[in-house]
């Protein structure tokens, strides 16, 4: 049996070589004025650098040794697990784009409104698509344009109107099954999908009850102007209720996103939408818009495991236990960790994939239970990523409205963010809030 290894913090530089170029990169890119700078150098390419100066930094052990450790954290369960989800995922966004449920979803929302309550109906518009879909982006992508359209009509705030779209797609980046978030979060702790979920929701629900109450109040136009929406048919957003149902009522994820991706295929073929061929590409698509982060968990998986193999995360285990002196004070820090993480990278989901092993011990050694590490891996990072006016977010955003509105005046608009943030933290120091997060019985450990 090989001896235990002495904590090492030089064993976790490498992934400071991959945020110093990842960011470095995007900084620089960002200073000389070019669009979605932070997104110019792949970050698959940052973490590869990484991966070879891994191998460097450890060249003593000889290359096949180092391989070899690689290997086992690569081609790990968890790792191979969160793989096949990310593919699956990407498939059926794909699919259920191409056979028109975004836009019928969309529409679908706007026909629901009432027209004296347009910034908070965008707002759980924006919550619904993108819990959904499982894709802030998207979910901006799609509202943007018409959140425009609906303050040239009404006179809303523009920034209120932008805060409404970007908290609402965060919201569902945080709590949608299909998110990467979501799934690196699950895997990475080695929980179920619906128990992160029902933890997450308790803390998610109370934010945006105030921040909806918070949008009726000042988000009301002065004057009521009905909106109207494109026809819609609600056979196509079927699928999206479908996959969150079967996904709330526990059956496998493999077999959800599964029947998510057959059931948009079928409904689009009958809908002239889509042909068995054209299904099969959108398929391929979607396996397609995944490999940055199917090659990113890979990399940062192998990469992990070869800092724990060499001391790097008992080191950092060590340093945070200096400051944590039980189960409140851990996830304050695993807080801390993930903000922090994810203001480096400006990719939550890269960030959550980075301080997964890392919150995973520090979980385990002072007693909290991995359905709030990963709430609150996913909850934080989602927080931050939807405050850096650097990320691709705000960067979308920016360039939908066609610089008419700008991260600085968005950012103090989005109130569910900083909500989420406290009723997080409160759930760490109020014990029946704490209960009530952790409340469900089938899944206790």
């Amino acid at each position: 049996m090989e001896p235990k290894k002495k904590s090492n913090g030089v064993a976790l530089l490498p992934f400071a070589v991959f945020i110093v170029i990842y960011l470095g990169a995007g900084i620089i890119l960002q200073s000389q004025g070019v669009e979605m700078a932070f997104y110019q150098f792949p970050a698959a390419v940052a973490m590869f650098i990484a991966v070879l100066f891994a191998f460097a930094l450890n060249y003593k052990a000889g290359i096949n040794k180092n391989f070899k450790i690689f290997a086992k954290g690569a081609a790990s369960e968890d790792i191979m697990n969160m793989l096949m989800i990310f593919l699956l995922a990407g498939a059926f966004s794909a699919v259920a784009k191409a056979m028109g449920g975004v836009d019928a979803t969309v529409n679908f929302g706007i026909s629901i409104i009432p027209a004296s309550l347009i910034t908070a109906g965008m707002f759980i518009i924006s919550a619904f698509l993108g819990t959904a879909t499982g894709t802030s982006m998207g979910t901006i992508g799609a509202l943007v344009p018409i959140a425009i359209g609906m303050v040239d009509k009404t006179g809303l705030s523009l920034p209120l109107m932008m805060a409404s779209c970007v908290s609402g797609a965060m919201f569902g980046d945080n709590l949608s099954m299909i998110s990467d978030t979501t799934i690196a979060a699950t895997r990475t702790q080695n929980v179920e999908l619906k128990d992160k979920f029902r933890t997450n929701f308790w803390i998610a629900l109370p934010a945006a009850v105030v921040t909806v109450v918070l949008l009726i109040i000042f988000g009301r136009p002065e004057t009521a102007k009905a909106i109207e929406a494109s026809g819609y048919d609600i056979v196509k957003v079927l699928p999206y209720i479908l996959v969150l149902a079967l996904a709330l009522l526990g059956v496998n994820v493999f077999l959800v996103l599964t029947i998510g991706i057959f059931s948009a295929g079928i409904i689009g073929i009958a809908y002239g939408d889509l042909t068995v061929l054209t299904f099969a590409g959108e398929i391929w698509n979607g396996f397609q818009g995944m490999i940055e982060v199917f090659l990113l968990s890979m990399f940062i998986g192998g990469t992990a495991e070869m800092a724990k193999h060499y001391g790097g995360l008992d080191w950092l285990i060590e340093i945070i236990s200096k400051r944590i002196r039980g189960k409140k004070s851990a996830q304050v820090g695993l807080s801390v960790l993930a903000l922090l993480t994810d203001m480096a990278t400006a990719n939550n989901t890269i960030a959550i994939i980075v301080d997964g092993p890392m919150a995973k011990e520090i979980g385990t050694k002072y007693g909290v239970d991995p359905r709030k590490t990963a709430s609150i891996l996913d909850i934080f990072t989602c927080a931050m990523q939807g405050l850096l006016p650097y990320g691709a977010q705000f960067l979308l955003v920016a360039s939908l409205s066609e610089g008419r509105v700008s991260p600085a005046d968005v950012i103090p608009n989005n109130w569910y963010l900083f909500l989420l943030a406290f009723f997080a933290i409160l759930s760490y120091f109020v014990p029946w809030y704490e209960k009530i997060t952790l409340s469900d019985k089938n899944s206790d450990k």
